[in-house]
Formats: C-alpha cells, sequence, structure tokens
C-alpha cells in the first residue's frame, strides 16, 4: 500500500461485504453497519456485482470465522484481536458482553477508519482498542499485551504478506496455549485448470497495481505442517469444496478443487 494512503484491498473486502447485504440480503452472512460505514450510493457498491465469486468467498470466510468466534466465547475466550482489520465492523456491533476487541492494522489505514465512522455516525465502543502496527517492520509481539487465551481474526491478510511476515505472526498467535486463529490463503495459480488459474492470475495483476501484491501461497499439506509445527492441534481446513457444501447448498464440487481456503487453528 502506499504511505499516507489506507490499503485499496480493504476498501475492496468492505464492498463486497457490503454488496453481500444488498443483492444475497445477508444470507450467508448479516452485517447491518457494512453499508453505513462505506458511505456509498448503493449503484456504486452494485458496480461489484459481477464478481460474484469473489463476493461470496469473502461472505463465508468472514461467516466462518465469526461462527467460530461464538463457540471460543462459550470456552471461555475473553479477547478478540483483529488483524489487518480494515473496515471490519464486528466490535461496533459485538454480540458478546465481555469480549474486549484489540484491531489491528497499518496507521493509515486506521486514520481512514477512524474518519469513516465519524462520518457514518457509529461510536467506538468501550470494550475497544486501537493498535497501529506495519506487519513487515514492526513487531506485533512487542505491541500486543495478552493475558489470556486469546482469538485472532485475520482475514484477507496472509497473501499479502511475505512468508517471514506470515510466520512472525502466527508465532505469536502459538506462543500461548488456547489461542485460536481463523485466517484464508490462497492456492498457488500452478495447480488450477486454465480458465481458473488466469483469472486468479488477472485478480493477482488488478491487487499489484495498487501496490499489494500477493506474496505467499500456501498448499494445504503446507500450511498444516506448518501449523502443527507450532504445536497447533485442532485444525480445520476448508477449501472450495467444503466451502460451497457448507454454505452454497454445493455438494456437488470435487473434494480436490483448489482455490481460496479458510482455515481455523487451534493451539
Amino acid at each position: 500500500m502506499e504511505r499516507g494512503q489506507p490499503s485499496r484491498t480493504a476498501m475492496s473486502a468492505a464492498r463486497y461485504r457490503a454488496a453481500h447485504q444488498i443483492l444475497e440480503n445477508g444470507e450467508i452472512f448479516t452485517d447491518p453497519l457494512a453499508v453505513r460505514i462505506l458511505g456509498l450510493p448503493e449503484e456504486h457498491l452494485l458496480a461489484d456485482a459481477p464478481r460474484r465469486a469473489m463476493r461470496l468467498f469473502i461472505a463465508a470466510r468472514t461467516r466462518f470465522a465469526e461462527d467460530a468466534l461464538a463457540a471460543a466465547v462459550v470456552r471461555g475466550v475473553r479477547h478478540l484481536v483483529v488483524l489487518g482489520a480494515g473496515l471490519d465492523t464486528f466490535a461496533y456491533r459485538n454480540p458478546h458482553p465481555g469480549l474486549r476487541v484489540t484491531e489491528v492494522d497499518h496507521p493509515d489505514t486506521q486514520a481512514w477508519k477512524r474518519a469513516r465512522l465519524a462520518a457514518s455516525g457509529i461510536a467506538a465502543p468501550s470494550s475497544l482498542t486501537s493498535l497501529g502496527v506495519d506487519f513487515e517492520r514492526e513487531s506485533l509481539a512487542d505491541r500486543l499485551e495478552l493475558d489470556g487465551p486469546t482469538f485472532f481474526l485475520w482475514l484477507g491478510v496472509v497473501p499479502y504478506l511475505t512468508p517471514d511476515g506470515f510466520g512472525r505472526t502466527l508465532q505469536l498467535v502459538a506462543s500461548r496455549t488456547g489461542n485460536e486463529v481463523v485466517f484464508d490463503y490462497a492456492q498457488s495459480p500452478s495447480v488450477m485448470e486454465a480458465s481458473r488459474r488466469a483469472a486468479l492470475e488477472a485478480r493477482a495483476s488488478r491487487v499489484a497495481e495498487l501496490g499489494e501484491p500477493w506474496l505467499t501461497y500456501f498448499e494445504p499439506d503446507e500450511i498444516a505442517a506448518q501449523l502443527t509445527g507450532l504445536g497447533f492441534g485442532d485444525i480445520e481446513d476448508l477449501g472450495p469444496a467444503r466451502l460451497a457444501a457448507t454454505y452454497f447448498g454445493r455438494p456437488d464440487v470435487p473434494p480436490d478443487t483448489p482455490g481460496g481456503h479458510v482455515l481455523r487453528a487451534r493451539r
């Protein structure tokens, strides 16, 4: 991302979340603040309508993550850390009494979010703390205070990190028994059939032009081995087939279909 400017991909993700509320009536994931925080005319949001697959993937990954968080709260987790928060609205509609939220993002993106919150009249709750961190240049471990099992919500970030940046953050999550994380990752275009590979490469080219290139891909066995090596024993990885069956009523997608994944792991 450009210095002094908010993340353009964070804006895109927010637009997809908002468009899902309009086009699918929030059927997969309901967010009453998604449209409001953007402050854009409906026709601008619907300009993303042709990219249905990406819109529904973002809705499904958010639903999966917030369902996993709800289960963690039942187990006693009382701290949520939202890594790369962008315009995520969970902290402002938090349904869990006693759950405190720390939003972590680049300072430039956080300044943009504060402006959007003020313009849309969305108040920050007392349970929220904001922490400005550049993941590639600063140590999150030196800035983040953890005093018990913590849930990390890490969506739409991992592909934009270097492997080292990803590894450092994952080690922080693994530093305490009971910590849990949900993140999404992309498989390499090289494992896909030609038409899907071309579509993914085109998207990668678009975000690179915005100054936010995709830097890291994983294969399921590879990321499972890395997580296991850090002590994660409870891993749930939903690729295209399981996402389609779980959220879209599509049990016909072949189980080895490559694509975007959303993964939950508990230490």
